[in-house]
């Protein structure tokens, strides 16, 4: 449970304005996921196909099914959507909302949905791959069926990874009483994955895994400290450079620019407000997200949406 006592380094996402201040990925995943629960889990219960619970065939198409007990490709982003049970899915959403709201705020909307999705894809492509020779018991019930892998949580465990290196030394509570860095308490909810590969559980700690390990190589890659970070930039510089020495063979009757010093005309809107918005970031870098003030939080929501 994170707690706020006024000093920025404490944790506790912001209510500010109610439901509707929740950025707009974090909002719609809570409401499509809540959706998708209660339909699946009502409508599974309460009709059948051909004499077979609903349940059955959602979980198996929509589930994420071991290689070669009917997997399908769709199945790596349509399992992220399903739960197992009311607190599997409460869990999971808690966990996104509570580490969540910061990085969508931070990274804007359409960024944060990439990172999610992928996270949970490759999250899903670990269990694919892994649970074979680490958990087999996994995959394969006692009569020779595959058993889906359903839940949220590899994505999750990929914004608690994003959550701790963007924000180390916050103080959230572990059990409402124990303060703990946020690089602590996710470090340590990873190597309690780790231990647990190859229990007999129906936890899929594979896919927690993948989930984190691809959050991780995410905000190293935005934070240009990725190993070979240089030589891929240098690629995409290689590129970009090819690309503009065609389009400049393309355009030889061009007419020359007319050249002036950009430094001498005035800043338009546009670059003002971004300045606005850059100086609110560099702001939650030093303080965090509670140091801003309600017209801050404000501006950085509005600046979120127009990014989704």
């Amino acid at each position: 449970m994170p707690y706020n006592p006024g000093q920025g380094n404490y944790y506790r996402p912001s209510t500010f304005g109610g439901f509707r201040f929740f950025p707009p990925v974090i909002k719609w995943l809570l409401i499509t996921n809540a959706a998708i629960y209660v339909l699946f889990d009502w409508g599974g219960k309460s009709f059948t196909l051909d004499g077979m619970p609903l349940a059955y065939i959602f979980n198996y198409y929509l589930g994420l099914m071991p290689l070669g007990y009917g997997f399908l490709p769709w199945q790596l982003v349509t399992y992220q959507f399903m739960h197992a049970g009311f607190w599997h899915l409460f869990y999971n959403m808690f966990g996104l909302w509570m580490f969540g709201m910061e990085v969508e705020h931070v990274w804007g909307s359409r960024k944060f949905l990439a990172f999610y999705l992928v996270c949970g894809i490759v999250a899903g492509l670990s269990q694919l791959v892994f649970a074979p020779m680490l958990e087999p018991m996994s995959m394969v019930d006692n009569f020779g069926r595959g058993i889906p892998t359903v839940g949220a949580s590899g994505a999750v465990y990929g914004v608690l990874v994003a959550f701790a290196m963007m924000f180390p030394d916050r103080y959230i509570f572990l059990y409402f009483l124990i303060p703990i860095k946020a690089k602590y308490f996710i470090l340590g909810m990873i190597a309690l994955g780790v231990y647990s590969i190859g229990d007999q559980g129906t936890v899929a700690n594979l896919a927690h895994l993948g989930g984190a390990v691809a959050g991780a190589i995410y905000v190293l890659y935005l934070a240009r400290r990725f190993p070979f970070q240089s030589l891929i930039e240098r690629f995409g510089w290689w590129l970009n450079s090819r690309r503009y020495r065609k389009s400049e063979d393309a355009h030889e009757d061009a007419v020359d620019a007319k050249v002036f010093d950009i430094n001498t005309r005035p800043k338009t809107e546009q670059e003002l407000y971004q300045e606005k918005i850059d100086g609110i970031l560099d702001k939650i870098g030093r303080g965090g997200y509670q140091s801003l003030t309600e017209d801050e939080k404000k501006i950085l929501f509005e600046a979120s949406k127009k990014l989704n």
